[in-house]
């Protein structure tokens, strides 16, 4: 097996640059929280500080004024709350899919990005729950959101599609950290033997458990993070499937279609790889070690994940478009003229430019290859994305059934405030956890080295100057 694995290997661009061994692998990436960080790292945690600080001011002005403050109306109850809270959600898919669904295809290259999404996966959860539970007005009862035994006997409407959130949101949460804490623990062992400061030690010691890289605890470490991969990949199709629903269950034109559950999860994944690429490029840049490690074979790969699902998503509002008008059903028609000529008309076509058209220069490997231009473009994808949210939920409730009930949505200033201070959020935990946590999986690209090149041989023509041993390592190496 590990012939064919090498041989394959041969013909296929490098996972790793550099000569690698174990000391090595683990030296590059487990010394990065102690090293003095760059002033990079400091600019952008300075900035999500700022942004989190906005958000912590825009809340507290929520609760004590209330829901009123933002641009909701009728016809449009749903404001930007839901936007964002789809946005974020799709976001974080990313990680569940390079983590559980390409482990079980045997995908080494998710290796060195794994770890990284599921950071990235666990942040965009957090901010996606902030919306749905302050814009049900009265977060300090949302308690009431799950079936608790009370003395009033009084459950949830399990109908309500807000309820399947709660209980889809909370599992995919759940899961997803406990996931992204498996994979942590043979890496904190080998920080817990590298720290140099008596704190270091004992709070790494404890999180990894007693990890004494042992064969026994390989092999029921092993088992475990299958059995999560296992659990995590349903939980990719079902969560944003549950979300959809939250429109396609209505009567609304617009929401009303089939196609929503399959849409919504391949624009998950779509701005979720978007964004992991928004990260990872200036990572890169920050932390020049990180770049043997994440090269320009995992940049292409993601690039090419991105045109794939970018190309159903276009299908997507190319079939939207046709059965509006084939339908023959004039409110859905009319929705459609409305989308595209209507008083929103400029939000849907910049969507069809930045989802539908700039992606299609991925066909090209020179642009996938470019850092800058594959920056650019997966910003202009998140831009995209987000404008789809909006689309859907305000251009199919401002105008529906009854011309009289008709109005325009604007979002308000605390509306904006929201919305970026939880960008900023996300960005402080991402350097947060650039700045206490091993960012790529050390012990999985020990063992991928391994597999792929054995003992001896050679990697990128240079000769190997020290084997590394057949056994796996955690924490000790």
């Amino acid at each position: 097996m590990q012939e064919a694995i090498r041989a394959r290997v041969v013909q296929e661009p490098p996972l790793f640059e550099g000569e690698q061994t174990y000391e090595r692998i683990t030296a590059q990436i487990g010394d990065i929280p102690f090293e003095k960080h760059p002033i990079g790292w400091t600019v952008m945690f300075g900035l999500g500080f700022v942004g989190t600080t906005l958000l912590i001011f825009a809340l507290v002005v929520l609760v004590a004024i209330g829901t009123g403050i933002w641009g909701i109306n009728q016809p449009v109850a749903w404001g930007f709350a839901i936007i964002n809270f789809v946005w974020w959600i799709g976001i974080g898919h990313a990680g569940t899919l390079i983590s559980a669904i390409l482990l079980l295809m045997r995908q080494a290259w998710r290796m060195s990005i794994n770890r990284f999404a599921e950071a990235m996966t666990i942040f965009a959860v957090m901010c996606a729950g902030l919306f749905p539970l302050f814009h049900t007005g009265r977060p300090w009862v949302a308690y009431w959101l799950f079936p608790l035994p009370n003395w009033l006997a009084m459950w949830p409407q399990f109908r309500s599609p807000l309820e399947w959130d709660v209980f889809a949101v909370s599992t995919y949460f759940t899961v997803s950290v406990l996931f992204w804490y498996m994979g942590l623990i043979p890496d904190l062992a080998a920080v817990r033997d590298r720290a140099k400061s008596h704190l270091a030690k004992v709070i790494s010691g404890i999180l990894s458990w007693g990890w004494r890289n042992s064969a026994i605890h390989w092999m029921r470490y092993e088992s475990a993070y299958l059995l999560l991969a296992g659990l995590s990949t349903p939980l990719v199709l079902s969560v944003h499937s549950v979300v959809s629903l939250d429109f396609a269950i209505s009567i609304v034109p617009g929401w009303h279609v089939t196609i929503f559950p399959p849409y919504f999860v391949a624009g998950a994944i779509y701005s979720g790889f978007a964004m992991v690429l928004t990260l990872v490029i200036p990572f890169r840049i920050l932390y020049p070690k990180l770049r043997e490690y994440i090269t320009m074979h995992h940049i292409d790969m993601m690039a090419k994940v991105m045109l794939a699902t970018g190309l159903i998503v276009f299908y997507g509002y190319m079939m939207e478009a046709f059965f509006g008008f084939y339908s023959a059903a004039i409110f859905e028609k009319y929705l459609m003229t409305n989308r595209m000529f209507g008083p929103y008309w400029p939000v849907y076509w910049s969507l069809i430019f930045c989802n539908g058209l700039v992606p299609q220069s991925l066909w090209f490997p020179k642009v996938r290859h470019n850092l800058w231009l594959l920056f650019i473009i997966s910003l202009i994808v998140n831009v995209g994305m987000w404008l789809e949210r909006f689309v859907i939920v305000v251009t199919s409730l401002h105008r529906d059934f009854t011309p009289s009930a008709w109005g325009m949505y604007g979002p308000t200033f605390w509306d904006w405030a929201t919305y970026i201070g939880t960008l900023g959020f996300f960005v402080m935990m991402m350097f947060l956890f650039a700045r206490f946590v091993p960012m790529l999986a050390m012990a999985e690209l020990k063992d991928l080295w391994y597999r792929l090149y054995g003992h001896g041989g050679e990697h990128n023509g240079h000769p190997k100057t020290e084997a590394p041993a057949p056994t796996r390592t955690g924490g000790g190496a």
